[in-house]
């Protein structure tokens, strides 16, 4: 199953080189999206907190065989987020020294607004989870979330808060796959089901994930971030540059045996193409399709 991460972005929109003439509401969008790809990676989650309004459209707006992934909030990640996208409510609620700073981070919330976002992002996901809709909940987790028992702990406890839900975890830490810590990473996620997120990306830096194919649960995912050397670690970069990407046929090819892995060792592959600078998203992700049609695997 391919899709792409985001079917909202700005310069998507922009390209004029996607969605036809007059679809120009959110509704005819999505309607159009849905038509061309079977899932999709929601990532405005990972910046605020989802509506319940929000998904209970997304179900009336897709078919029914149609999949989200869903990402989870920076928060609950351990990024830092703005104030900002927390619901008014809950940013009264904090301390006046919080609504300053540029980003707060989970260790800062008090516990009672955490609860609450926890409560809140798993309410709103009950009507695509209700509709057979919900893929995972995808956790990425940042460049500082290294292996251990604490970070086993986080992720423990994240599975815990939302335990109707599948989750998906993407480390961007190469420390997980050193030889010394290799097996304790998938046996850890394989014991309690959490999907392995398996990437593409730029190789040869030291923040480098390897392209490791690995199925941890049932539902196995794969992002696909774009192999552009020269904004991979450029400081202070946007993600539209960052994964600012076209794929040629043969660098999706690499992928065949590795997807090929995947399926039969899990129910379900998930195959999603995180470029998004103008309409690379949808290029790749009718180029994979292809592949994949060509190597059998669809």
């Amino acid at each position: 199953m391919v899709g792409t991460a985001s079917w909202t972005d700005k310069p998507l929109i922009e390209s004029g080189s996607f969605y036809p003439k007059g679809a120009n509401s959110a509704e005819a969008r999505l309607r159009y999206y849905a038509s061309q790809f079977p899932l999709v990676e929601v990532d405005s989650t990972y910046y605020a907190l989802p509506s319940l309004r929000n998904a209970q459209l997304w179900v009336e707006r897709t078919p029914g065989d149609f999949t989200f992934n869903v990402k989870a909030y920076g928060l609950f990640t351990t990024h830092g987020v703005r104030p900002q996208t927390l619901p008014v409510d809950l940013r009264e609620s904090l301390p006046r020294a919080l609504l300053d700073k540029r980003g707060i981070y989970l260790r800062d919330v008090p516990p009672e607004v955490t609860e609450e976002a926890w409560r809140r992002f798993e309410e709103a996901l009950l009507p695509l989870d209700s509709a057979g809709k919900l893929g995972v909940v995808v956790f990425q987790f940042p460049p500082w979330f290294t292996p251990g028992s604490r970070a086993e702990s986080h992720l423990v406890y994240c599975q815990r808060r939302l335990p109707q839900y599948r989750m998906a975890v993407e480390f961007r830490n190469y420390q997980w796959f050193e030889a010394s810590n290799l097996d304790r990473t998938f046996d850890f996620l394989r014991e309690r089901q959490m999907a392995f997120i398996c990437v593409d990306e730029p190789q040869g830096f030291k923040s480098s994930v390897p392209p490791i194919a690995e199925a941890t649960a049932e539902i196995s995912v794969a992002r696909f971030h774009g192999r552009n050397r020269d904004t991979w670690e450029r400081p202070g970069g946007a993600a539209l540059d960052r994964f600012d990407y076209f794929y040629t046929a043969d660098e999706m090819r690499e992928w065949a045996p590795r997807i090929r892995k995947l399926q039969d060792e899990s129910g379900q592959v998930h195959l999603i193409i995180n470029t998004n600078n103008y309409n690379q998203g949808p290029v790749n992700a009718r180029l994979l399709m292809d592949v994949l049609s060509e190597e059998n695997l669809v």
